[in-house]
């Protein structure tokens, strides 16, 4: 077993301690080829449909970010709510987006089912992550793109207390 291990973790050794390392203040050699690397997607974000969606889209909107998910009760419960604060605050910028770590089947299967007028979207990212630990959980951006606001804990979104509080996001 011993051998066996040897001669597998051998090779490794040398290849990786064998390799050339540059000086950050050297010139690569003329016959040094240089690679692109392919950019990582910075969306956490995708539709329904799978495209990318970024919160920069959004750029100029103040942003209600809801993270739920189809096996939280109180997540459901308060969509009535959220659905109409969506409504009351149609006129003040804001882009409402309920945000699922679930499966696109799950988060469609239930848009069909309760008929909600929201823009359901999908994170790509573990809830961990985004610092997320308790469902539902939203994120307020204003209309430059900085996250001002965070509520863990189902709310009533048509409060006039938080009506109030939503259309004074500065």
């Amino acid at each position: 077993m011993k051998k066996i291990f040897l001669y597998l973790l051998f090779p490794l050794m040398i290849s990786t301690s064998c390799k050339q390392v540059k000086k950050q203040n050297e010139a690569p050699t003329s016959d040094a080829t240089v690679t692109q690397q392919t950019p990582t997607p910075t969306s956490i974000y995708v539709d329904l449909e799978g495209n990318p969606i970024s919160l920069s889209d959004y750029q100029g909107k103040k942003i209600l970010l809801n993270f739920w998910a189809t096996w939280c009760r109180p997540c459901i419960a308060e969509m009535p709510s959220l659905l109409r604060a969506k409504e009351i605050l149609e006129k003040e910028n804001y882009q409402f987006l309920l945000v699922s770590d679930q499966s696109v089947k799950k988060i469609t299967d239930f848009k069909e089912r309760v008929d909600y007028d929201f823009n359901f979207i999908r994170t790509t990212a573990a809830l961990s992550q985004l610092n997320i630990y308790a469902l539902p959980t939203t994120f307020i951006y204003n209309e430059k793109g900085e996250k001002v606001e965070e509520i863990t804990g189902a709310v009533e979104w048509d409060a006039e207390t938080m009506i109030t509080k939503l259309k004074n996001i500065q």
